[in-house]
């Protein structure tokens, strides 16, 4: 693998018209007003129903196979097929499933938005939105359409619009289950906490799978609730300020010590000074505890399991937290229960913490500047910018939380989805397969998944740093305004990504790749910028 990329500020139109798909217009206005829908009213769970509840998806197809057997094209038991495919994984089959129902009856509002739920699922996000006008103009009271429409807003940074349809799909149908789960997600924390109860204590039950989910968000919460407020807001110099860049060095593996292997920042807290690392990980801010204990930092919750490298983690109290010239005061971090795995990182920060703020990643020059985000129509001050030091998921109960708003002075960037801290970008893969790729900052190297790596160019295995891998040889990437060619993308297993996100996710956005560029982010509206400057930066001075 050599690595070796190419840019051009040319990208291909066709890609680029590809990239985001269907404009997004948002529902006619009588989808939300106007229309009178009785409340769905649910038979008796089958069955099949009751495996598909309990997560035990092979019982739930075989079950379901044997319904449409009885019944052929019946549209529950072909919805309830489709979502025990989806649930082992099988895409594909799901896919298929649902063509072979559509054939047979193409005006069901139900099967449509199957359709629409599938696409979503294989990485075609930009697909669904004519899916859903389609289905609601045949049906605008089936509630899976307005749960749809809703996980699409969400992706799109459309918050508001996914907060109105999770609310009127959970007022057509308050007994389904996923709708329920989605909506009480929308709530204040007291409102979460006591509709989460009352699913739990109602007479029919959420299934095995959902209320165990259930369970461990109460829990959750409920500690949540009884944690003392931490704003963790900026108490000094607002934005624009420049952060420099540390790097990290000190792997004593077999690969070499004292080698650059990633960038940072410096980060004070409590007076303490910790180097963290840029991007790797989770979204937010994540401490190894000795960095939190030299730091004095204060114990909130008690440990959990499920943290990182299998370690357990909690929640602790920063007084102070400094980067470059910003103080931010009363923060929450995480801290992963055990040392870190290199003697020269206490920690990791994702540049999710900054989305109160326009990020600009100029890694030529290695640094980090912040400046203001523009302010929406209507807004005549920015809100009080905070340290979004816990994993950012945008949280839907916000009442703030409004849809993707483009100043004119931004018109120029690029829309890309967002899934938590997670930023999912399409690019068109040798001029013609558009796939979903998440801008990973932590990682070394553009990477590809193995189906996907066969499907666009020739592979072959080669000895990567000791292991074998399945290497493509050659592949261009066409994304937001610009194209570039890599040589030798390594194959990795994408899974993790996909069921995390929800969407097929074809590989990641790396270093090899971004390290040459200037990114501008808008974690608020789900925007980014690329730029590229031949001849600018370290390596040319």
């Amino acid at each position: 693998m050599d690595g070796r990329i190419l840019f051009s500020l040319k990208a291909r139109p066709v890609a680029l018209r590809l990239l985001m798909g269907a404009a997004l217009l948002g529902l006619p206005a009588q989808s939300v007003f106007g229309v009178s829908c009785p409340v769905v009213k649910h038979n008796p769970p089958s069955e099949a129903a009751k495996a598909l509840l309990a997560a035990d998806f092979a019982k739930a197809e075989s079950l379901y196979r044997a319904d449409l057997t009885k019944t052929p094209g019946d549209a529950e038991s072909v919805e309830g097929l489709v979502h025990a495919l989806l649930g082992q994984q099988k895409t594909q089959e799901a896919a298929d499933a649902v063509k072979a129902a559509l054939a047979a009856a193409p005006n069901s509002a139900p099967l449509l938005t199957l359709s629409g739920e599938v696409q979503f699922r294989q990485g075609e996000p930009w697909a669904v939105e004519p899916v859903v006008l389609a289905s609601y103009k045949l049906d605008p009271c089936n509630p899976r359409t307005r749960l749809l429409y809703a996980r699409f807003a969400m992706v799109n940074s459309r918050y508001a619009t996914a907060r109105q349809q999770l609310g009127l799909a959970h007022q057509f149908d308050p007994e389904d289950a996923e709708i329920r789960a989605a909506w009480i997600q929308t709530l204040p924390l007291d409102q979460r906490i006591k509709e989460t109860e009352a699913a739990l204590a109602a007479p029919e039950q959420p299934g095995t799978a959902a209320a165990t989910q259930m369970r461990a968000d109460l829990e959750r919460w409920k500690k949540q609730a009884a944690e003392p407020l931490r704003a963790c807001l900026l108490v000094s110099k607002t934005p624009p300020v420049d952060i420099p860049f540390i790097d990290l060095k000190g792997f004593s593996g077999p690969y070499g010590a004292n080698s650059h292997r990633a960038y940072g920042l410096d980060v004070a807290l409590n007076g303490n000074s910790t180097r963290l690392q840029l991007g790797a990980g989770e979204g937010g801010l994540t401490l190894y505890r000795p960095a939190a204990e030299r730091a004095g930092l204060k114990r909130i919750t008690a440990s959990e399991p499920g943290g990182p490298m299998g370690k357990s983690t909690y929640t602790a109290g920063a007084d102070s937290i400094k980067i470059g010239n910003m103080e931010f005061q009363n923060c929450t971090v995480k801290v992963v229960d055990g040392s870190g795995p290199f003697d020269d990182g206490d920690g990791t920060i994702g540049m999710d913490v900054f989305s109160d703020s326009l990020v600009t990643l100029d890694y030529p020059m290695h640094k980090v500047k912040l400046g203001p985000l523009p302010l929406r129509t209507g807004e005549t001050a920015a809100p009080a910018l905070r340290l979004r030091t816990t994993s950012d998921a945008v949280d839907a109960a916000d009442a703030s939380a409004a849809d993707r708003f483009i100043a004119p002075e931004m018109k120029d960037y690029t829309q890309i989805y967002r899934v938590g801290d997670s930023l999912i970008l399409p690019a068109a893969l040798n001029a013609a397969k558009v796939k979903l790729f998440v801008l990973d900052l932590g990682a070394d190297a553009t990477s590809v998944a193995p189906a996907v790596a066969r499907e666009v160019s020739k592979v072959s295995e080669k000895m990567i740093f000791g292991q074998k891998a399945l290497v493509a040889d050659e592949i261009t990437f066409n994304f937001a305004h610009l194209s570039q060619k890599v040589n030798g993308v390594v194959a990795v297993d994408t899974s993790m990504a996909t069921r995390g996100t929800g969407m097929e996710i074809s590989g990641s956005i790396g270093a090899n790749t971004f390290s040459v560029l200037i990114m501008h982010i808008d974690y608020r509206d789900g925007l980014v910028k690329f730029e590229y400057i031949p001849n600018r930066g370290y390596s040319h001075q």
